[in-house]
């Protein structure tokens, strides 16, 4: 029998918050101390070998649609596997769908992306109907009958798997269906029908393309009203208990996300209430839109944090030629230059979060600017952070006993999600046209770095924004924008080696090419290091 050697031990038993220094420092930073005790608490539940077990459990036995029981009635039921509600009900346990609006106090948006940076990096897939709820509550307000029914319902956190009306459960979860097989992100072309019904709601008759996590109590749809698209609540019960004329048509066989359920569906006549003004209703579902894309900056970023975690754990515990992997120059290179890009989105992750907490005017600008900005090049950046980090591994990161097939698998899903890379930049544009205070505003932002290496960068920047109507750059334009702003960040936040190693790098030309190039002459190991896990 010949002995295992030379192999690092898993990396499981840990603490996701006391491990990241890079987390632990925007928490403080960026407002939400308060909620240290608690957020080590659920990474401390997250890194714990049977949280870390579910996750792989959960992406192991996918959903199961049951559109019909034995008898042949109608149910349409997706069923999950345990470890699925096992997920789910931490997350919603520690308020992750909702705690910011159930209990608003300076940092709670930051807090709450603190937990779900951390929650992603153990399973993702749970992390979707999570980031929908928190998403819907700002929309749900624009109905006070709803959100009186609705939120404290929200708000409760004794998650319960049951398929059963929302009024006999201790919390809610919402979902949303949008984009329809002939539009996807053309959504003024959706065809459903919204009839009204002659008592106030309406008759949804039609069909959504993806509707994900399609067990959520209730969904915000996108549908033709007779004064033209609006945004309704549909709950997947009636008011008087029935179930709603919702058919889940088939479950979506995606590259990833794999414990969670998106599915095609089509409405027969579903009970649904108009949420906002009737004929406005992209308008009305869009401040969603702003949440859940900032969920995507988080998702990315979490899943980035894991992948560079398990990179530099594996190189400090293998040895290779004489040397301990981390040790090897140009492996050294690699690590370091993979976790100064997960350090550039986690700082970038935060601050945006903290502009959610904000309502001044540079947190407006930020927030409706940066957000989009912020999911195209985060988004962007992730697989290949990822595909790099599994060639770390060697073969041990390419079988599915380790978490970076799944990783890689997962990373693309946020970059489509809530809009694609050329929808994202385009929409930068079209905020820095409607706000004419948004190029000051950066502007202030980044230069106040004070830092010549960010402020040069920026000069040429704002030549780009000022010329922000060339769509055919908007991809280059938005990359800038992002660079610049983390340049400055890190500047202003990150050790002098962090800062260094990133104007060198991402503001100098490269912008961000094959990992491992760093240039010589910077604290490489010292960068690598701040990025290892404590275990």
């Amino acid at each position: 029998m010949f002995e295992v050697s030379n192999q690092p031990p898993p990396l499981e038993g840990y603490d996701l918050l006391g491990s990241d220094v890079v987390l632990r420092e925007a928490v403080k930073r960026e407002g939400a101390a308060w909620a240290e005790g608690e957020l080590g608490a659920l990474g401390r539940t997250l890194g714990a070998p049977d949280t870390i077990a579910l996750g792989f459990a959960a992406n192991r036995n996918p959903p199961n649609l049951r559109p019909f029981d034995r008898f042949g009635h109608r149910i349409d039921e997706v069923e999950f596997h345990p470890a699925w509600y096992e997920l789910l009900g931490i997350a919603v346990g520690a308020g992750l769908h909702s705690s910011p609006w159930a209990k608003p106090q300076r940092g709670a948006h930051v807090a709450r992306a603190a937990g779900t940076y951390m929650l992603t990096q153990i399973e993702s897939g749970v992390y979707c109907p999570v980031a929908m709820t928190y998403g819907s509550v700002p929309t749900l307000k624009q109905n006070p009958d709803v959100a009186a029914e609705w939120l404290p319902r929200i708000f409760g956190r004794a998650y319960d798997q049951r398929f059963v009306p929302a009024s006999q459960k201790g919390a809610a979860l919402i979902g949303m269906g949008m984009t329809e097989n002939q539009g996807g992100s053309d959504l003024r072309t959706n065809v459903t029908r919204a009839e009204p019904s002659g008592d106030g709601s309406f008759r949804l008759h039609g069909h959504k393309w993806f509707m994900s996590a399609p067990m959520c109590d209730g969904f915000l749809i996108l549908a033709q009203a007779p004064k033209g698209l609006s945004c309704f609540f549909m709950p997947r019960w009636t008011p008087d208990g029935e179930r709603n004329a919702v058919h889940i048509n088939r479950l979506k066989d995606k590259l990833g996300n794999k414990s969670n359920a998106s599915s095609e569906v089509e409405f027969h006549g579903a009970y649904a209430q108009m949420i906002g003004e009737e004929g406005r209703g992209i308008p009305t579902i869009i401040e969603m839109s702003n949440y859940t894309r900032l969920d995507c900056c988080i998702g990315s970023s979490g899943l980035m944090r894991q992948a560079v975690a398990q990179a530099v754990h594996h190189a400090r515990h293998r040895t290779v030629f004489q040397k301990k992997l981390i040790d090897q120059p140009l492996m050294t290179n690699v690590l370091a230059d993979l976790a100064l890009e997960c350090e550039a989105a986690t700082v970038l992750t935060m601050r945006l979060a903290r502009a959610y907490d904000e309502d001044d005017e540079a947190a407006q600008v930020i927030r409706r600017v940066m957000t989009p900005a912020g999911k195209f090049w985060i988004c962007k950046r992730a697989p290949s952070l990822a595909l790099e980090a599994m060639e770390v591994l060697g073969g041990n990161g390419y079988v599915e006993e380790s978490i970076l097939p799944r990783i890689y698998r997962e990373m693309p899903v946020n970059s489509i999600w809530e809009g694609s890379g050329n929808v994202m930049c385009l929409d930068v544009l079209r905020a820095t046209v409607r706000m004419p205070n948004a190029n000051e505003v950066l502007s202030d932002e980044i230069v106040s770095a004070g830092d010549k290496r960010v402020t040069a960068f920026a000069g040429t920047l704002q030549r780009r924004l000022a010329a922000a109507n060339d769509e055919a750059q908007a991809r280059v334009l938005v990359r800038d924008l992002v660079l610049a702003l983390q340049g400055a960040l890190l500047v202003k936040h990150a050790p002098a080696c962090v800062a260094d190693a990133f104007c060198a790098s991402r503001l100098s030309g490269e912008a961000g090419g094959s990992f491992g190039t760093l240039p010589s002459g910077l604290d490489l190991r010292a960068i690598a290091e701040r990025a290892a896990p404590a275990h």
